[in-house]
C-alpha cells in the first residue's frame, strides 16, 4: 500500500468537516503534502463521485457524498489500492520441486485473503465515523480544524 489512501481519507474527512469548497493548496496544507499530489489523488475520487470540483479563483473541492455511507473500502476501490500484496515471489514455477514451484501461488492466495479481510473491516469505517472520532458526537466543544 502506498500513502495515497491516507491522503485521500484525510482529504475527505477535512472536506466533510468544512462543508464547503476547499482549494488544493488548503487541502495540501492540512494534509502536509503538496498541492500537485493532492490533485492527483483527488482525480479518481472525483470520478467515483466522492468529491465535486469548482473551477476558477475560488475553485477547489467539495465533499459530495454522504459521510455516514462513504466507507473506506469504497475509497480504496476508487484508488485501486491493495493493502496486502507481494512485490517479490520466492521459488520458480519452472522448478521440479513442488515447494519452489508452488509457493508464489500459495502466497498470492494468502495475501488476497488478507487484503479481502482489510477491505471487509474498512467497509465498516466511514468518513462520518472518523469525523465523530475526531470531533465527538456533538457533546462538548469540538476541536477546530
Amino acid at each position: 500500500m502506498n500513502s495515497d489512501f491516507i491522503v485521500a481519507v484525510h482529504a475527505l474527512v477535512f472536506l466533510n468537516h468544512k462543508q464547503g469548497v476547499v482549494s488544493s493548496e488548503a487541502l495540501a496544507e492540512n494534509v502536509c503534502t503538496n498541492a500537485a499530489r493532492v490533485r492527483k489523488i483527488m482525480a479518481p475520487l472525483k470520478r467515483a463521485g466522492f468529491v465535486e470540483t469548482r473551477e476558477g479563483n475560488e475553485g477547489g473541492y467539495r465533499f459530495a457524498g454522504d459521510a455516514a455511507r462513504t466507507d473506506l473500502a469504497s475509497v480504496a476501490e476508487a484508488l485501486d489500492v491493495r493493502f496486502v500484496e507481494a512485490r517479490w515471489h520466492s521459488g520458480d514455477a519452472d522448478k521440479e520441486c513442488l515447494v519452489a514451484s508452488g509457493m508464489a501461488g500459495i502466497m498470492d492466495d494468502i495475501f488476497a485473503d488478507l487484503d479481502a479481510g482489510c477491505r471487509e473491516r474498512l467497509s465498516q469505517i466511514t468518513v462520518g465515523s472518523i469525523d465523530r472520532r475526531i470531533f465527538g458526537d456533538g457533546a462538548g466543544a469540538p476541536k477546530s480544524a
